[in-house]
């Protein structure tokens, strides 16, 4: 009799160990599925933010001899009589401001600022810092930014800021016929320590206003200011720009579309007219430029902006 009344609860006791191992057991793969769920959700979620975050907007200069040459409110813009230009052989350029806008009625920086370099007080009023510019060849990306980061939208205008242009030039001194660099700061105002112009460094320590110059030649290194700096805005009459500044406007090829969910790359070409954008007071009317004969720059500003979106 004892041994039954053992065997009987010791099934009993193994049923009930039996039944809370299967309700544990159940609940277990429940809370596995679960995790599992979350964990492939998880990783669906960050597949799709990855390509939408890796999308990116991307700007390439491109220097443009053949571009028509335009004036301060974009329209073509002939060779004023008794002066001269020629079209340089542009190295690199430096952007400082670079904004998308919907309209023509758009104010400036009411559209989409995408980049703004920094500036300093160094020397005395705040001026763009050109020891941190960003100074980049035809064919490089001088800014890229996320898709994700820019409004939706349709963007018909690119206005871009330029601060600086390093290019090379010919002219004629001693009755030899040379090839100089210049080195150009067309922003509104630009603190520089130094720069190089191509094998000279220069020296500044302050604030130089837009049209400041240096000119490396093969004997001696000139320094300068352009009289004007022409800075094309076909839709000034609709939204101006600030005197002095170098916010060149263009209208995109056809009009940039950001709908949010891009997941390739977008490039945009800066295309940049250096169409006789060096222009210099010819006071003898040759053509030719000549610094030691009283031929004075009077203007070194690019001639008109076409973006075109790839």
């Amino acid at each position: 009799m004892t041994n039954l009344l053992n065997t009987v609860q010791l099934k009993s006791r193994y049923n009930v160990f039996k039944e809370i191992i299967f309700y544990y057991m159940k609940h277990l793969m429940r809370l596995i599925a679960f995790a599992a769920f979350l964990l492939c959700f998880n990783a669906c979620s960050k597949n799709t933010n990855s390509a939408n975050s890796s999308a990116q907007l991307e700007f390439v200069f491109k220097f443009d001899s053949t571009q028509e040459r335009l004036n301060n409110i974009g329209l073509p813009a002939s060779i004023p009589d008794g002066n001269s230009a020629q079209s340089p052989a542009f190295n690199t350029m430096s952007a400082h401001y670079v904004e998308l806008a919907p309209s023509p009625l758009t104010p400036l920086g009411s559209g989409d600022v995408l980049y703004k370099a920094p500036e300093v007080n160094t020397g005395g009023s705040m001026a763009i810092d050109f020891s941190k510019a960003e100074v980049t060849k035809e064919g490089d990306v001088f800014l890229s930014v996320p898709v994700s980061s820019i409004t939706p939208g349709t963007y018909q205008y690119l206005r871009v800021s330029l601060a600086y242009q390093n290019y090379n030039i010919k002219f004629n001194a001693l009755g030899q016929d040379l090839t100089g660099t210049v080195a150009s700061f067309i922003g509104l105002d630009t603190y520089i320590s130094n720069y190089k112009i191509k094998d000279s460094a220069v020296n500044v320590n302050a604030n130089k206003l837009q049209g400041y110059w240096g000119f490396e030649t093969p004997y001696a290194v000139l320094t300068g200011d352009a009289a004007t700096t022409t800075v094309p805005n076909p839709i000034a009459s609709t939204s101006p720009i600030p005197a002095g500044s170098c916010v060149v406007t263009g209208a995109f090829t056809t009009p940039l579309v950001i709908t949010g969910n891009e997941t390739k790359k977008i490039t945009v070409t800066v295309s940049l007219s250096t169409n006789k954008s060096f222009e210099w007071k010819d006071h003898n009317r040759n053509g030719i430029y000549e610094p030691l004969d009283n031929d004075s720059v009077v203007d070194m500003g690019i001639r008109g902006l076409i973006p075109i979106v790839q």
